[in-house]
């Protein structure tokens, strides 16, 4: 049967609503032009009836009865003069007009003379770059007019340049990552350091857009996001770059924030993740918060190679199998992983050849994260044992398959010490901290369109997950809740994302499924950690 064609008034229904739309817009326009004179009267009366209104107030009473004698006088006087009542409205509707205009000092035609001057000097130290002496007609020249290659130009409170757009000569390499980097570092130089700067070059128009970007929010907290299973939230960036955005809770209001989501499963392009940093810039604290996530849908199982305990608050909670600090265990914990993404990969291939759906057991996520793992390969070369990062081998490579997913932090100094299977396997990557244009490319594959600062709070870096985009990114705090130096408001955030406690599994359940009990000295707990739990 043939299928009717829409009504007209819904197949044109978004046009005629669109020009409804421009047309009022043209009407209520023309209409504040035409209206502007008794806008203004009107707003002048309003005034100058106000002003009456103080000055009335102000007058003591007993003051009040000759002012009003007074007042009623000169009406009278007024009102009996020929053409009095005429006078007197021409006089009262230009003193209106005059209270009624606009007070706002008039916006200045073009620069002044300090930004003058500063678009001199950033023209000036364009030219060695943009110039050649075999131009006829070169738009780059010393002494040069510089309006012709900054047509769009806008400056901050401060007199610094928050926006500009830079003409450059059709002849200028913009497709060489050096030539581009060489006029990036030029740029920030003379625009103000201590500012991240976001460059988007056009290379058909050749134009080049620097935006001064405002730092990302640090006053998140580890809170439930709003996500589907699979979705891991990495942190938050800015909201030119996603166009999604979750609502969370920032200090006692709410607010709409664009994440960087990370997804992980059988379908994902970047199952596992390699998060890399100096000390103290927030990688524990990102491993902390991926931990919290996955304990909604799956299991943890975590190496912990600095041996500091940051990860005591999550032992003998329901879904984490391990928290091991030392050698021993680690070994253990990643074997038993490794044979656990065999056996689930043997699993569901018997499951998919008798056309059944794959078991329960395999579908349930499982991940390993990994601390500091370096650590554990200079123990294991001096007591003579197999480096645990060997035994990743198997969960990167066929993790995808079998749900297993593996993350891995570790220093910028330790870099040459990871596997070659964790550096090829990890097209997840995040780099927290200071960090220069060198490291940042090298972890992540890609230079970042932004300066990065040399100062940056804790949890600030980029992100980029395979061969998408570099993001900017302020992980939420996720700090030790048994830590003395973590506040009230973020210890109490964290444990109540926290799992109920379960009871240990003993040494033969352990054993049977080929993990080796090892009795591990926890250290001693925050005194208000454990009263804000026990409460």
């Amino acid at each position: 049967m043939a299928r009717r064609p829409l009504p007209r008034i819904l197949s044109t229904g978004s046009a005629q609503i669109a020009k409804s739309r421009e047309l009022a817009r043209t009407a209520a326009d023309s209409a504040t032009d035409v209206l502007h004179p008794l806008i203004t009267i009107t707003r002048g009366l309003r005034r100058l009836a106000g002003a009456g209104r103080r000055r009335w107030a102000e007058t003591p009473k007993d003051k009040r009865g000759p002012l009003l004698f007074l007042v009623a006088s000169v009406v009278l006087v007024v009102a009996l003069v020929p053409y009095g009542p005429l006078l007197a409205a021409i006089v009262v509707m230009a003193a209106a007009a005059w209270q009624g205009r606009d007070r706002k000092p008039p916006a200045p035609d073009g620069p002044d003379e300090s930004q003058t001057e500063r678009l001199k000097s950033l023209y000036e130290a364009l030219v060695p770059y943009f110039s050649t002496p075999e131009d006829p007609a070169p738009l780059y020249a010393h002494g040069g007019e510089w309006e012709k290659a900054f047509p769009t130009y806008e400056f901050d409170e401060s007199g610094r340049v928050a926006e500009l757009v830079i003409r450059y000569p059709a002849y200028f390499p913009d497709g060489e990552s050096e030539a581009r980097a060489r006029i990036e570092q030029l740029l920030h130089a003379k625009s103000g350091r201590g500012r991240e700067y976001r460059f988007a070059w056009d290379e058909e128009g050749n134009q080049l857009t620097v935006t001064v970007l405002s730092p990302l929010p640090t006053g998140l907290s580890a809170q439930r996001f709003v996500t589907a299973p699979g979705e891991t939230v990495l942190g938050f960036t800015d909201p030119s770059q996603v166009q999604r955005t979750l609502p969370l809770t920032y200090g006692e209001e709410q607010r709409d924030v664009p994440p960087v989501v990370w997804r992980t499963g059988v379908r994902s392009t970047e199952p596992h993740l390699l998060v890399m940093g100096q000390p103290g810039s927030g990688t524990s604290t990102l491993l902390r918060s991926i931990a919290l996530q996955a304990l909604q849908h799956g299991d943890v199982v975590i190496v912990d190679g600095g041996g500091t305990g940051e990860y005591a608050c999550l032992t003998g909670r329901d879904g984490v199998l391990a928290v091991e600090c030392g050698l021993a265990g680690a070994l253990a914990s990643l074997e038993w992983a490794a044979t656990e993404t065999e056996r689930r990969l043997i699993a569901a291939n018997r499951a998919r050849q008798a056309g059944h759906p794959p078991p329960e057991d395999t579908k349930r996520p499982l991940w390993v994260l990994l601390d500091h793992p370096t650590a554990f390969t200079h123990l294991a070369a001096a007591d003579g044992r197999k480096d645990p990062q060997a035994l990743l081998q198997v969960p990167l490579r066929h993790g995808r398959a079998a749900n297993v997913t593996v993350v891995v932090a570790d220093q910028f100094d330790n870099k040459d010490t990871l596997t070659d299977a964790v550096r090829q396997h990890t097209r997840a990557r995040v780099v927290l901290g200071p960090a220069t244009a060198g490291q940042l490319e090298a972890v992540l594959g890609a230079p970042p369109h932004t300066t990065p600062v040399a100062d940056v709070p804790p949890g600030r870096g980029y992100a980029r997950l395979g061969a998408g985009p570099v993001h900017r990114l302020q992980v939420p705090a996720t700090p030790d809740p048994y830590d003395d130096a973590t506040s009230d408001a973020d210890r109490q955030a964290v444990l109540a994302l926290l799992p109920p406690r379960t009871a240990p599994a003993d040494a033969e359940g352990m054993a049977a499924d080929g993990i080796e009990a090892e009795a591990v000295e926890t250290e001693p707990v925050a005194a208000k950690a454990v009263a804000a739990e026990t409460s």
